[in-house]
């Protein structure tokens, strides 16, 4: 009983806490994943005051909480569109995860670290913030400009990669071997394509069995939906969170929409949650030596990020301006980064400074690319555009008799 009480002192105390910290963030127009972080660094292993009770429970929350930000993200697409967006959007793909991936890489390298743990840091220095950046996109009014597609499609591109991604360093992670890691990989783009082509020729069959007029049916079928098949990717070697997102994908329609609508009290919840206990599973003490690695890191990963999307927005036909704006707008990491870094803890066979490197990574670029996205819109940087435009124009040819 008396456990069961500290229990749920800790978890309330927490969860208000970070109530408090999410007002506090988005009256300031900022990100809370950082305030999140902080809180479970303030909490955890070597905190100002370490919570033993809960630990289990933010555990078991952080699970569901991946889940939940994937099967969400999953819901923002169709399969066909995802299809299209394969289809158009490769070659910028391609360009994200060389410029991206490799210098994660290399630095795990130059740090002395062992390939496999070179391998994860690339993984958390490829992938955008898809909900950072939806934020952004949102504050500052670009949803509608003509260089967002392009950044939806990078992101696309890369959820997709993830699928694949995530159990081949799952796998590695476990040490199974190259055989059985290459199995594995089998394993996942069969099941990411059978469920695509599951989701595009009867996915209104599997939305018809979720009745969208009823929201609590719907509520319980589509979360139940959702565990049972990340639970079967998990024994599959698939990893939970693709198999949610493939959920997500497959549901179409009202049933997407309503979807939605219901989850996201949940998602954010959890997602929290799932932030905190990165945190908490995380050494502050750790972190001071990593600060300057973790700095050098970001300005170069934040830099080939801005090269991605002016590149990217330059093959749309997308003029310079909305080039800068698609650069700058990709920059921030967060949800899919920690979760990376998150299996290589749980696995506990790689560097163990990795997650403390990941933790300070991801403060410094889900705070500063927010901030860095609105220099487009700043009149100065508008200035220096035009001017730039006006030196490249040609000098008119003076009239001949």
């Amino acid at each position: 009983m008396h456990e069961t009480t500290t229990l749920l002192v800790e978890v309330g105390a927490l969860l208000l806490l970070l109530g408090l910290l999410g007002r506090l963030s988005r009256r300031f127009g900022v990100s809370p994943i950082p305030l999140y972080l902080i809180a479970g660094l303030a909490f955890g292993h070597g905190g100002l005051l370490p919570l033993a009770a809960s630990e289990e429970f933010f555990a078991v929350g952080a699970e569901i909480g991946v889940i939940l930000l994937l099967v969400m993200l999953g819901l923002e697409y169709s399969a066909n569109e995802l299809v299209g967006n394969l289809r158009s959007a490769a070659p910028a793909g391609v360009i994200d995860a060389v410029l991206n991936a490799l210098p994660g890489f290399a630095f795990a390298l130059l740090l002395g670290w062992s390939w496999v743990a070179a391998v994860v840091l690339g993984g958390i220095t490829w992938i955008s913030s898809s909900g950072v950046i939806a934020k952004v996109l949102g504050d500052l009014g670009r949803v509608g400009n003509r260089e967002t597609p392009v950044i939806l499609s990078v992101l696309v591109i890369e959820d997709l990669a993830m699928a694949l991604y995530l159990p081949l360093v799952t796998a590695l992670l476990a040490g199974v071997g190259l055989v059985k890691g290459g199995i594995a990989l089998g394993v996942a783009v069969l099941t990411v394509v059978v469920v695509l082509v599951v989701a595009i020729r009867y996915g209104h069959l599997i939305s018809a069995a979720l009745s969208a007029k009823d929201p609590e049916a719907l509520l319980l079928g589509v979360l139940g939906l959702t565990l049972l098949v990340a639970g079967v990717a998990a024994k599959l070697q698939v990893s939970a969170a693709v198999g949610a997102f493939l959920v997500g994908i497959a549901l179409s329609g009202p049933v997407a929409h309503h979807a939605t609508e219901l989850l996201s009290p949940l998602r954010d919840l959890f997602a929290a949650v799932f932030f905190v206990f990165f945190g908490l599973v995380t050494d502050p003490r750790d972190m001071p030596p990593v600060l300057l690695p973790a700095l050098a890191l970001a300005v170069v990963t934040m830099g080939t990020k801005l090269l991605t999307g002016y590149l990217a927005a330059r093959r749309a036909g997308i003029a310079e301006p909305g080039r800068w704006r698609a650069g700058f707008a990709l920059m921030p990491r967060g949800e899919f980064s920690i979760v990376i870094a998150g299996l290589a803890v749980a696995a506990g066979t790689v560097e163990p400074r990795l997650a403390a490197l990941a933790t300070a990574y991801v403060l410094i670029t889900v705070v500063t690319g927010p901030m860095l996205a609105r220099l487009p819109d700043m009149a100065w940087f508008k200035q220096r555009l035009r001017r730039r435009a006006a030196a490249r124009r040609p000098e008119p040819v003076p009239a001949t008799d």
